[in-house]
Order: C-alpha cells, then sequence, then structure tokens
C-alpha cells in the first residue's frame, strides 16, 4: 500500500520562489569592494537567477554539467547558487584560498565548463587558466577596467533576460551543488550535493533547536560561500525570508562588526578564529559598536575554546555551537540544552556548549573502537560514525575511498569522540591529530583548548613529535597576544591543574601565526614537518 500524498520533488527552485511570492521586497545586502552596499531584494535576485539559468541554457549547457564559481560572499554569488541548480547545472563552489595548482586540480577533477570569477580574483585565476580547459568565463566586475581577452562580463551575459525560459523538470535525486574537501590530507576529493539532500538540510536549520534561522532574522554568513555552501545559509535564508547580509571581499574584523552593527545583523556565522578576531577588536574599541540585542553567533569547522565562548557572551552575543564536515552538507550536530537541563548552572551550560552536541533531525551517530559500537557514558572514545539523508555516500570519481564507509552504511568521518548518556557528542581529536605516548592516548585538541584559555595566549596548537623512549611527546606552539607575555614555564603550571603530568607538553614554541587551512584551521601537517627533527633536552 502507498500513501496518498502528492509525489512532489524537494528541489531549490522552491525555495527562491516562496522567497520572490512571500518576502520580495526582504533585501539581500552586500558589501562590496569599496565598502559600499549593494541592496538587492529577493524579487530582484529571483529575477537575475532566473535570467542566469537562461543565459546558461543559450551557451549551450546541459543537464548535469558543472559551473565553476570563484567568488566571494555577496548578491551574485547567491543567484548563482539558485540559477546554476535551475538550468538543470551543478553550482560548483571553488575555494579560492587554495593554492592554484590545487584549484587548477579541482576544476580539471571536476570537468567544469563554465566559471564566475570576481574580478578581484582575476590574478588567481590567471595562474590556472592555461592549465584548465573551459569554455566560457564570466567576470562579475567591480571596476571599470577592460577584461582580459577571452572573458565575458557576467552582466553582459543575463542581461537578456529569462523571456522564453522554460526550466528543466528537476529530480529531486539529481546534482545541484558540488564542493572539494580542504584537502588536508592528499588531493582535496570532491562531495556532491543532491536537491533533496540541501532542501532537507535547509529545513533543518530552520528548526529552533538547530540554528532557529527564522523570517525576523538579519542573518550574516561570514562563513565563505566558496566552502560547504556557507553551511548551508544562502539556501535558508530566502526560505524563512529572513534578511541576508553579505560581508563581500576580504572583511577585516571591523568590517564585520560595522555590518552586525549598522545592518541589526541578528544571527552571524564563522570559524572561531573569525570570532577570535571580532573579541580582539571589540575589546579594543570598547563602545564603537553598538550591537542588535539578542544577537547570536553560530561558531563550527572547529572547536571553541572556554576563553572565547566567555568574551562572546561578555559582548551580548550568545554563542550556538555546531559540528559537521564537508560530507554532511555540513550540518550533523549542534548544541542546545535538552529538556531537564535548562536551568543549568551558568558554567554547566557553558561546559555543554563547548561539546558538539546532539545529532541534529534525521542524523544518526555513533562511536565505534577495536571492541565495536562503544556506549554511550561519556567516556569510552572511538572513531565518530554518522548517516542521514544529507550525508554522502560517496566521494565524486574517486576511487580507493571506499573504507571512509562502513558495509552497514556508516560515513566514518575520522573524528575521535565520546557521546555522554544525552545523547552529546565530544570530540576529543582527529585520529590523526592523536598523540600516542608510552601505550597512552593523549589529546591535543584539549591541550590546546586549555591553553587557549591563559590570558596571555591568543592561538595553540598541539602536535606529536618523535621521542627516543616514549615514541612521542606533545610539543605545543603557542601564540601570545598582542603585548602580553607568558613563558613555558607558566603555560606547563596552567595546564597542571588540568591534566595528568604525562599530557603535559615537554616543549612550547613561541611562534608569530599558527599556519591554517584554506578553511581557517590549524594547519597541524605543515607543524609537524616543521619540527619533526624536534632534539628533545
Amino acid at each position: 500500500m502507498l500513501g496518498t500524498m502528492m509525489d512532489y520533488p524537494l528541489v531549490l527552485s522552491v525555495l527562491l520562489e516562496r522567497a520572490r511570492r512571500l518576502f520580495p521586497d526582504v533585501e539581500v545586502v552586500s558589501r562590496r569592494m569599496d565598502g559600499t552596499r549593494l541592496r538587492r531584494p529577493y524579487r530582484a535576485i529571483h529575477a537575475r537567477a532566473t535570467a542566469l539559468a537562461a543565459a546558461l541554457v543559450r551557451a549551450g549547457m546541459r543537464r548535469g554539467d558543472r559551473v565553476g564559481t570563484l567568488m566571494w560572499n555577496h548578491a551574485e554569488h547567491l543567484e548563482g547558487y539558485f540559477g546554476i541548480p535551475a538550468a538543470g547545472g551543478v553550482l560548483h563552489t571553488l575555494n579560492l584560498r587554495l593554492a592554484a595548482d590545487d584549484v587548477a586540480y579541482i576544476i580539471n577533477h571536476a570537468g567544469d565548463r563554465f566559471l564566475i570569477v570576481d574580478e578581484c580574483l582575476l590574478p588567481l585565476f590567471a595562474q590556472v587558466r592555461a592549465r584548465v580547459a573551459l569554455e566560457r568565463v564570466l567576470v562579475v566586475r567591480h571596476s571599470d577596467a577592460p577584461l582580459p581577452e577571452g572573458l565575458e562580463d557576467y552582466e553582459a551575459f543575463i542581461a537578456p533576460g529569462a523571456a522564453g525560459f522554460v526550466a528543466p523538470a528537476l529530480g529531486e535525486n539529481d546534482a545541484a551543488g558540488m564542493c572539494y574537501t580542504s584537502g588536508t590530507t592528499g588531493r582535496p576529493k570532491g562531495v556532491v550535493y543532491s536537491h533533496r539532500a540541501l532542501v532537507l538540510h535547509s529545513m533543518c536549520l530552520a528548526m529552533a533547536d538547530t540554528l532557529g534561522m527564522r523570517n525576523a532574522d538579519t542573518v550574516m554568513p561570514i562563513v565563505p560561500m566558496f566552502h560547504v555552501n556557507a553551511w548551508g545559509q544562502p539556501f535558508t535564508a530566502p526560505m524563512v525570508g529572513a534578511r541576508l547580509v553579505f560581508p563581500g571581499p576580504a572583511p577585516k574584523p571591523e568590517d564585520l562588526l560595522d555590518l552586525m552593527a549598522e545592518e541589526g545583523v541578528t544571527l552571524a556565522s564563522g570559524v572561531p578564529t573569525v570570532w577570535m578576531g571580532m573579541v580582539q577588536a571589540l575589546d579594543g574599541q570598547p563602545g564603537r559598536w553598538k550591537l542588535a540585542p539578542g544577537v547570536r553567533a553560530v561558531i563550527g569547522g572547529a572547536a571553541p575554546n572556554e576563553g572565547l565562548l566567555r568574551a562572546l557572551q561578555g559582548h551580548g552575543i550568545a554563542v550556538r555551537h555546531g559540528w559537521g564536515l564537508t560530507e554532511t552538507t555540513p550540518l550533523a550536530a549542534c548544541t542546545h540544552a535538552k529538556h531537564g537541563l535548562g536551568d543549568l548552572a551558568p558554567d554547566s551550560r557553558l561546559a555543554l556548549t563547548l561539546k558538539q552536541g546532539l545529532p541534529v533531525p534525521l542524523i544518526e551517530a555513533r562511536i565505534v573502537n577495536d571492541d565495536g559500537e562503544a556506549a554511550w557514558d561519556g567516556r569510552t572514545s572511538g572513531e565518530l560514525q554518522v548517516r542521514g539523508p544529507w550525508v554522502a555516500a560517496g566521494y565524486y570519481e574517486e576511487p580507493g575511498t571506499g573504507d571512509k564507509w562502513t558495509a552497514d552504511g556508516w560515513f566514518a568521518t575520522g573524528d575521535i569522540a565520546t557521546i555522554d548518556p544525552e545523547g552529546y557528542i565530544q570530540l576529543t581529536d582527529r585520529a590523526k591529530d592523536l598523540i600516542k605516548s608510552g601505550g597512552e592516548w593523549i589529546s591535543s585538541v584539549a591541550l590546546e583548548s586549555a591553553l587557549m584559555d591563559h590570558a596571555a595566549v591568543r592561538e595553540a596548537a598541539v602536535i606529536a613529535v618523535p621521542h627516543p623512549k616514549w615514541q612521542e611527546r606533545p610539543l605545543a606552539a603557542v601564540v601570545l597576544k598582542d603585548g602580553a607575555a607568558a613563558t613555558a614555564e607558566q603555560l606547563g603550571a596552567h595546564l597542571a591543574s588540568r591534566f595528568a603530568k604525562w599530557w603535559l607538553p615537554d616543549a612550547y614554541v613561541f611562534i608569530d601565526q599558527i599556519p591554517r587551512t584554506s578553511t581557517g584551521k590549524f594547519q597541524k601537517t605543515v607543524l609537524r614537518e616543521r619540527y619533526r627533527d624536534w632534539r628533545w633536552g
């Protein structure tokens, strides 16, 4: 027996059409290269996205063709988010912070036919142009400077509009988007998102116990649109009719705070390093910015530390901590206090927020170690595995990676974690970042978090360094705050009250900056290479 419900495909065009019909005058604000702000209502975004879809079809784009975007966060990128899938194409966001070799590899591996690129990123594109086989390159211009030969003006491309355009009938399992992993180990790998996965993920972000995005919000995705779809927010905001504020090219912390204060942002999202920079600006210029009452910060991409959460709360910013991966579209877990835990003391509530949280609705999670599936006791650790309707079931054209999926259909994340009896996930480390000393495991993440709680420390990364007796020992790379001072002995004493003696780093190095991946995470591979020949005293 079948149900009597309509067979109504879950496709992205439905979300933007809803914004056009119900929220036509809600504006999308984009900070431009010169600091000015472009304002376009959803009705204009819909019209321009449809014009882009029509232009791509006229240009010969076929269903399933990949269209690359090499752009910052702004309205034209949002047009691509909806216009490319509406034409039956696959939105392929390219990470502009990757090395040129990686960008060229990804374009070729994905088989991109078209590319939309910001004018300010043409120097990067020039480094890859001779190595890729793109058919049309469209430039979103920020000046009147002449374009290099062979490149086309984006505005001229979409100028004919959408007259006569008939959108193809799309299936909800058709490919809609594509993103490559950061490539911290080996070459980046492609994940292909279906319309169905993106629509369901968008609905999840609107739930009160996840991001809680609603019509009354003004949303600022600081997290880049070129990686994991800015955590899905550019899809959810039009769906609920929320106002969008895009920070544009290379924003500084002061730029972000100006936007938050002047545009009345109520929900902003970014990695911990972004929020660290904003806290530093708020501390350094007290009273300059008046943020919206009840503004919420979504933190993801890496685990925040206690000091950062306390600092944000001290500035009146409520924090929601989310966790996920490129392979999970990305939201897979989020912190909120379950029924019965709402009366927690402030310190206990903070400890809860530091965890990665509960699996969001429709996502299942488990912990697996050498003994099998682990108990949810908050102590037993193992690899975190997940499954659900927006979790990837494989990589694009990447043979030999099947070991990332179990025989019974779970994705093995590579994260080491515990799950407590209430169901809260807490990551203890990446499998590759655990330190094995004398046969015992040490969590680099726990040490880093504690170090960054020290008043003098801005950032810290802990790595395993080979040791003649203990196999590996922890070495801490520390960046101090401007004008602050701390010694190795002082940092060791700070950690000694929290960890067993054998956990404590045997050495500290003070450096100017922690190397980062293209998405802002600490790049420990660089540190391990830098200190691989460390001589223990």
